[in-house]
């Protein structure tokens, strides 16, 4: 069963309500690694603004193929971000757009680094609006994030603002998702689940937090820890959250990152992920809550797992790994909380150009 909680009392300061969501988002983010949570400010998962931000689906072929990334249309610049066309003949079978930080600030652009580079966005003149409503979606799910990462700090017996120097300056990327309706009977047998079939392939996030707003059609699975899938019913006015690989490794398997899958029943089915990611040169390492790990920067760990995804085929040799920078000014810099274990325990590595 997963569990939904309020987190309103987050958003609030220290008291005996925001210490009992403390403990419910800390108990679900270790025993099952997946939640809903309601409480949270404003209009931001009204059905309207996600329609709104899901009309890009309406857009001509041609508009999509100016956004799409290279891999799928040559020439284009984009490498990372941008949209990815349905991939016939594998397990997973979705359509969509990575939407990254440029959509609500100024974002530097490293020539060398695709995480860094600008989204292609549909004109003002395509979808009146669209940007605004996605730029105050974007907002308000970092907020979420930075709620949610202060909470289990807090939980973990860290000081609450212990992740916040990682996440200044994050990469997180909004992702809109359409799987289209997908016939069993047409598929190899491997696709099949039962009388549906199989929209999302079994997988477990690379990265930290996920904000996932869906649509209203069931399709969401998560595996328990006796290799049982539990359906995740959607609700109106909630988000589904889960934890990824990187955070489990980071909180010393406190926080447990867990298989998920996407099933379809012959619905089309939308969804809207956030993933919420540090600074690309953020340093991973050790926090003293158990395991020991070699420190890694967020951005190498990124591209290592998310170039394995078929959205990303083709594009793992555009980035070589950077290593860790002790010489790099901002949120990750030397003398930082996140720094200080890694700076003592590990040499330093030269930048890989």
């Amino acid at each position: 069963m997963i569990p939904t909680i309020d987190i309103a009392p987050l958003f609030g300061g220290s008291g005996p309500t925001r210490a009992v969501a403390d403990a419910a988002v800390l108990n679900a983010a270790h025993e099952i690694g997946f939640m809903a949570i309601s409480g949270l400010p404003g209009d931001v998962l009204s059905a309207d603004r996600r329609r709104a931000m899901l009309a890009i689906f309406a857009l001509p072929e041609s508009k999509k193929r100016e956004m799409s990334r290279r891999s799928f249309v040559p020439g284009n610049p984009n490498v990372y971000r941008g949209w990815f066309p349905l991939q016939e003949g594998h397990p997973t079978y979705k359509e969509g757009i990575d939407l990254g930080p440029d959509l609500v600030r100024v974002v530097a652009h490293d020539a060398e680094d695709p995480l860094t580079e600008p989204t292609p966005l549909p004109t003002e003149e395509d979808l009146p609006g669209w940007r605004r409503t996605a730029a105050e979606y974007y907002r308000a799910m970092e907020s979420v994030g930075a709620v949610l990462m202060r909470s289990l700090a807090r939980g973990l017996g860290l000081a609450e603002t212990r992740f916040d120097a990682a996440f200044a300056d994050g990469i997180s990327s909004l992702r809109l998702i359409r799987y289209p309706p997908r016939d069993p009977r047409t598929l190899d047998p491997a696709f099949r689940v039962g009388d549906g079939c199989m929209l999302g392939a079994p997988h477990v996030d690379s990265g930290f937090v996920t904000l996932l707003a869906q649509d209203g059609v069931a399709g969401l699975e998560v595996e328990d820890r006796t290799g049982r899938w539990i359906g995740v019913p959607p609700q109106e006015g909630t988000l589904v959250v889960n934890f990824g690989k990187l955070l489990e490794r980071w909180t010393g398997g406190r926080v447990k990152a867990t298989r998920h899958r996407v099933i379809g029943s012959g619905a089309e089915r939308f969804s809207v992920p956030f993933f919420y990611e540090p600074a690309v040169d953020t340093v991973i390492a050790p926090l003293g809550l158990g395991d020991d790990f070699a420190p890694v920067t967020y951005g190498d760990h990124l591209w290592e797992a998310t170039t394995k995804f078929i959205e990303q085929k083709g594009i793992a040799h555009l980035r070589r790994p950077r290593g860790i920078r002790f010489d790099q000014a901002g949120p990750a810099a030397e003398g930082s909380d996140l720094y200080s274990t890694a700076s003592r325990r590990f040499s330093q590595r030269p930048t890989a150009r």
